[in-house]
C-alpha cells in the first residue's frame, strides 16, 4: 500500500514514519512545509515538501504519487495562538483539509483526518464517537469545521479523534506534560498543576498504531484513538514524579480558574475507545507504561 503522511517533521509525523518503516510493508511519501528533519535515510522512503495550505500544490505533490490512503497529521495545534491567530488557525485547519479532500477525490485516495477531543465543551465528558460536539475555543471550532467537510464530501475517509497526546521526537519544538513536570521538579521549581480537568492521555506511539489500524483496513467513518487511562493534569504529574524519584514539595494543585489562558478548555474530556478496540483491534498502553516508554527514550 502506498502511504501519503502530512506534517511527517511533528510528534505524530515521526512515530508513524517509524512505524510504517519498520513494519516495512508499504510505499511511504513523507511531507512537510519546510526540509525533512526525519532521523532516517530517505533510502527507505521518499520525501516531498508541502505546504497543506497551498491548494496547487496539495493537487501536485498528491497526484504525483496516487496514494492509496493519506493520514493528515498537519495542523495548528497550539490552542492560544488558534484563539489569537485565526485566520492562520483556519487556513491550516480547516481549508486546507478542503484542500486535501479535492485531492483526494480527483486521486481516489482514502484520507485519515486527526481529530481532537476539542471539539466538545468537556461538561460530561468522556465521550464516544456520536456524541454532540460544541467546542469552546476556536481551536475546538476549526476541528469541528473540518470534520463537517469530511462529512460532507463524497470521498472515503476516517476520522481519529484523540487526546493530549505525549512523546519523544527527534527534534522536537514542543515539550509535553511528562518533561515539563520531569525538567522542573529536577530543578526545584515552583509548579503549579491543574486538578480539575480530566483528559485520556495518549502515547504518541499508540495514536500512530491506531492511525495504522485504521490506514491498512481503511476503515470509514470516526474513532476514538487515544490512552485508556483517565486522568487529571495533577495525577498525571504525581504519577510522573513517582516513576523518576522527584520531590514533589514544589508542585501544587491548582485549578484551572487560577491560569490566565487566552483560549477556554474543556473541563473534563477524555474519549471511550470501546469502539476501536472492537473494529481495530486497538489496545494502547496505560499511562504508567507509557511514563516507562518515555523514559527510556530520554535516555537515548
Amino acid at each position: 500500500m502506498k502511504i501519503l503522511i502530512t506534517g511527517s517533521n511533528g510528534l505524530l509525523g515521526q512515530k508513524l514514519v517509524k512505524l510504517l518503516l519498520d513494519k516495512g510493508e508499504d510505499t511511504l511519501i513523507a511531507t512537510a512545509r519546510g526540509g525533512n528533519r526525519l532521523p532516517y535515510p530517505e533510502t527507505d522512503y521518499v520525501f516531498d515538501q508541502m505546504d497543506i495550505t497551498d491548494k496547487q500544490q496539495v493537487l501536485e505533490v498528491v497526484t504525483k504519487h496516487k496514494p492509496e490512503v493519506i493520514i493528515h497529521t498537519a495542523a495548528m495545534t497550539n490552542v492560544d495562538q488558534c484563539e489569537t491567530e485565526r485566520e492562520a488557525c483556519w487556513d491550516q485547519n480547516v481549508n486546507a483539509v478542503n484542500y486535501l479532500i479535492e485531492a483526494s477525490a480527483k486521486n481516489d485516495c482514502f484520507l485519515l483526518h486527526l481529530s481532537t477531543d476539542f471539539i466538545f465543551d468537556g461538561e460530561d465528558g468522556p465521550y464516544d464517537e456520536k456524541a454532540k460536539a460544541n467546542p469552546v475555543s476556536y481551536y475546538g471550532e476549526s476541528k469541528l469545521a473540518a470534520e463537517k467537510l469530511l462529512e460532507n464530501s463524497t470521498i472515503n475517509y476516517a476520522i481519529a479523534r484523540t487526546v493530549l497526546v505525549y512523546g519523544i521526537a527527534h527534534d522536537m519544538s514542543r515539550s509535553n506534560i511528562i518533561l515539563w513536570v520531569k525538567k522542573s521538579l529536577e530543578e526545584g521549581k515552583e509548579i503549579k498543576v491543574v486538578d480539575d480537568q480530566l483528559r485520556s492521555p495518549t502515547l504518541a506511539e499508540d495514536l500512530a498504531m491506531g492511525c495504522y489500524l485504521i490506514a491498512k483496513q481503511k476503515a470509514p467513518g470516526v474513532f476514538n484513538i487515544c490512552g485508556k487511562d483517565l486522568l487529571n493534569p495533577y495525577e498525571m504529574a504525581l504519577k510522573t514524579a513517582d516513576f523518576f524519584n522527584l520531590d514533589t514539595s514544589t508542585m501544587q494543585r491548582a485549578d484551572a480558574s487560577s491560569f490566565t489562558q487566552t483560549a477556554k478548555r474543556p473541563p473534563r474530556t477524555g474519549l471511550l475507545i470501546e469502539k476501536a478496540r472492537t473494529v481495530l483491534g486497538y489496545e494502547p498502553r496505560s499511562f504508567d507504561e507509557g511514563i516507562a516508554i518515555v523514559a527510556r527514550q530520554i535516555e537515548k
